[in-house]
């Protein structure tokens, strides 16, 4: 018989908002993997319980390398139990490959649910979450955050983000930018910690509160595009369009795809257009 990989939340903030079975799981697991684990014996303490199982390190700097030695353990009848510093493991977090890695394997995989960053912010920002997106975190590079932030900037659905602190007026500047100032959004910082706070407005209002520095856990929830109905715009703008986006540094693909977005028509129109413009009749 083959072990179970747990995948297991964590307190977001505030340690009371634990899940029962998380202390039950962390006592019984024969070895428990996690991000952080000086975090990890903090929160044990706080639960008041003790691993009977081994404690093992697995984040980003050591998932690929760690990743055969758990499904070993878990091909061995093992119960594995996966813990990040906050939220559940291999969102934004390491988890994805060992998960994989066991699918593969045909090993169970379950989850202990618990708090949620996410759904959370998405719950308190005030915009539409009936239909959303999770885009992660940002590119660093400021080239490659616009390209990336282009490709969603038709997106109707609400769009969350993770955001570093020292990080967050330029991401929203750039925002404002590829989305346009008047965008409706939120920055949700210390979820669920003491100094909880959610700030609503404008992209270029947030852009220009962000500025003076801000401090904690963030995430940003971001209104979706408004639905303006297709656009008439005739075969030379659409491959002008494009021609400004790879001139800008995007490949031709995701190009054509921004702009089949914008412009509300689809990809093979942008296509035919980009050909026909390199190609003229006659």
């Amino acid at each position: 018989m083959t072990g179970t990989l747990v995948l297991a939340g964590t307190p977001i903030g505030d340690v009371s908002d634990a899940p029962p079975r998380l202390a039950e799981e962390l006592a019984g697991a024969d070895v428990v993997a996690a991000e952080d684990t000086r975090r990890l014996r903090r929160l044990t303490q706080a639960l008041g319980v003790t691993p009977k199982g081994r404690v093992v390190s697995y984040f980003e700097g050591n998932e690929s390398a760690r990743t055969p030695e758990l499904v070993e353990e878990l091909a061995g009848g093992a119960r594995v139990l996966l813990v990040t510093d906050a939220g559940m493991p291999s969102v934004s977090d390491p988890g994805y490959r060992l998960v994989a890695a066991a699918v593969e394997r045909d090993i169970k995989v379950t989850a202990v649910p618990g708090p949620s960053a996410v759904l959370t912010a998405l719950a308190l920002s005030g915009l539409p979450v009936d239909r959303f997106c999770f885009e992660g975190f940002p590119p660093r590079k400021a080239g490659e955050r616009l390209g990336r932030l282009r490709e969603v900037a038709g997106e109707r659905r609400t769009l969350v983000y993770f955001e570093s602190p020292h990080r967050l007026d330029d991401t929203l500047a750039a925002m404002a930018e590829v989305f346009g100032a008047e965008r409706r959004a939120a920055v949700c910082r210390e979820l669920t910690k003491t100094y909880e706070e959610v700030r609503r407005g404008s992209l270029a209002e947030l852009a220009a509160w962000a500025a003076e520095g801000v401090r904690g856990e963030i995430t940003v929830v971001v209104e979706g595009a408004p639905d303006r109905g297709p656009e008439e715009v005739d075969a030379a703008e659409l491959a002008r369009r494009v021609r400004v986006r790879e001139e800008a540094g995007e490949r031709r693909k995701e190009a054509i795809a921004a702009v089949a977005v914008e412009a509300g028509v689809p990809k093979r129109e942008v296509f035919d257009a980009v050909v026909a413009a390199k190609h003229p009749a006659g």
